[in-house]
């Protein structure tokens, strides 16, 4: 039990999850942010591999209920940093449903990949917002589109991405979730799917809605949209291969 709990932390659980998102907290540079997105739940699934004990059944019950927590603070958060964090910490947690349904280590593994490198790259988006505008609220800069359509585009399709739209890997990373289980835990995790892609509007709509900035902005350079494009395809490509042709 005692390993179990330890990959709750890294796995977020509430409250355990706390250490998750205070560390997200105190960090600034937008890289550490991202890297630590990606490492924190691979660290936990090693603990639950060494621990090889069944899951309880009541930690399907935390987790989805730590997944519509951090799902709901999604409406109210505005700081992108923030909220890539926080969107991270609602569907790893989803990841100890795939788990105690009999998921492989392997599955684990991918599904917690597709939920955390998306919520990785918001993490390093908000980096040339802060630079541009000190930070990287919604509604701070508005109109965001007409100034800096290719951080625009990133920012919409990261966000796409990280909320399992079709045909990123976080999709399948669901639909996988959802084969053997209850129709509870089925419409459970629905409801936060939809929480997310609601959460999502909000956030796109406060940066791309507004009066466009008056003081001049650069937008990002064209190897840095390269670089993330590229990232993206294979993403996406890796994801239809590994996961979408699993199932």
């Amino acid at each position: 039990m005692m390993l179990l709990l330890l990959a709750a932390v890294f796995l977020p659980l509430f409250p355990l999850s706390m250490v998750f998102n205070g560390a997200l907290g105190r960090l600034r540079m937008p890289y550490v942010r991202a890297l630590l997105i990606l490492v924190w739940p691979q660290i936990g699934l090693l603990v639950l591999q060494i621990a090889g004990s069944a899951i309880p059944e009541f930690f399907l019950v935390w987790a989805l209920l730590s997944s519509g927590f951090y799902a709901l603070r999604l409406l109210s958060v505005r700081d992108l940093g923030m909220w890539a964090g926080f969107l991270a910490s609602s569907s790893l947690a989803l990841g100890w449903v795939l788990a105690a349904g009999g998921g492989s280590m392997l599955e684990l593994q991918l599904f917690a990949f597709g939920f955390s490198l998306p919520a990785a790259l918001l993490a390093l988006l908000a980096g040339p917002l802060t630079d541009r505008f000190g930070a990287a609220y919604a509604g701070l800069p508005g109109g965001l589109a007409g100034v800096m359509p290719r951080l625009s585009g990133l920012l919409i399709i990261a966000a796409l991405a990280a909320i399992a739209t079709p045909p990123f890997p976080a999709f399948f990373g669901m639909l996988a979730l959802w084969q053997g289980l209850s129709p509870e835990i089925v419409l459970g995790s629905l409801l936060i799917w939809l929480i997310w892609s609601w959460a999502a509007i909000r956030l796109v709509q406060g940066f791309m809605v507004g009066d466009t900035p008056q003081v001049a902005v650069a937008d990002i350079g064209q190897p840095a949209i390269v670089a993330f494009g590229i990232l993206l395809f294979a993403f996406t490509v890796l994801g239809l291969y590994l996961l979408g042709g699993a199932l």
